[in-house]
């Protein structure tokens, strides 16, 4: 049976450091990478995540077409959902001061169709899958229009992806705990 887990947890909680634990000892591995380095400072997250992994692992960079990272490996690290979304998001909508609600649906639409893609590759090849995300709901409201919708399309991007899913785990303080 094939594995699909979603690790969960808020900033700098340990999520990636067990997502990647997952397949320790296992050099057949593709890491989907989906951030944008456009400044200093996410280019510094990016090489210290890049040192994090192990140097066997193949890393495939995007947020669309991700089904295509299964011809590099058996074994796929989604690192992260939240980030996919968030570039997604502003892909369809960087025109926009309020986005209408029909667009954020159609954004949330379009990450999940990219997931259940994964997901269905998954099935295709006899694979497993880790996917990493931020639980964005347990803060305070955030003050703007777009920083509202991104946090209720992830909440809800997080919801039905989780529901695809054999494992979910939530991680705080560095500690794992399965909650599917």
């Amino acid at each position: 049976m094939n594995r699909i887990v979603l690790v969960t947890g808020g900033a700098r909680s340990g999520k990636s450091t067990f997502a990647e634990s997952i397949y320790k000892d296992i050099e057949d591995v593709v890491y989907i990478a989906t951030s944008r380095a456009y400044d200093d400072e996410m280019k510094e997250r990016v090489m210290l995540h890049r040192q994090s992994r192990p140097k066997e692992w193949t890393t495939f960079e995007g947020n669309y077409d991700l089904h295509g990272a299964f011809s590099l490996a058996t074994h796929c690290l989604l690192d992260c959902l939240t980030v996919l979304t968030s570039n997604i998001m502003f892909d369809m909508t960087k025109e926009y001061e309020q986005i209408p609600m029909e667009i954020q649906r159609e954004v949330e639409e379009k990450v999940l169709y990219e997931i259940r893609r994964l997901i269905d590759r998954v099935h295709a090849v006899g694979g497993n899958l880790v996917m990493v995300t931020n639980e964005v709901g347990c803060s305070i409201v955030p003050e703007t229009h777009i920083a509202r919708v991104y946090r209720d399309i992830i909440g809800r991007v997080n919801q039905r992806v989780a529901a695809l899913c054999n494992e979910v785990y939530l991680v705080t303080c560095g500690i794992p705990l399965r909650i599917k």
